[in-house]
């Protein structure tokens, strides 16, 4: 499932069973594009990613799924507040929208 929210999008999915390498596991991947800029760009673009992401998905991510976020313009610009705000809303609709899911049918 996909959400974007900001200057990221959020790709998460349940990882694989033969993924799982324990019981509190929770994978991260971050990704810049050559629309970013170059490498300096992307490289810094996936720094903030990673330093907003490790502050805030260890307390809001699931475990056995897999996060992979994707910068997307205006990320290099973007206040780290409200990045980390972009995170976490994205998730929380990510979060929201699994539940809805996998929650039963009441017809």
């Amino acid at each position: 499932m996909r959400k974007v929210c900001g200057a990221v999008t959020l790709e998460m999915a349940p990882t694989p069973p033969d993924q799982i390498h324990g019981p509190q596991t929770m994978r991260l991947g971050f990704t810049a594009s050559k629309k970013i800029g170059n490498a300096v760009a992307r490289n810094r673009a996936k720094r903030r990613l990673r330093a907003a992401a490790y502050a805030l998905l260890p307390l809001s991510g699931r475990a056995g799924h897999d996060y992979v976020l994707v910068a997307r313009a205006g990320i290099l610009v973007r206040d780290f507040a409200a990045l980390k705000d972009d995170i976490a809303e994205a998730a929380r609709a990510a979060h929201r929208k699994l539940d809805a899911q996998s929650a039963p049918d009441r017809a």
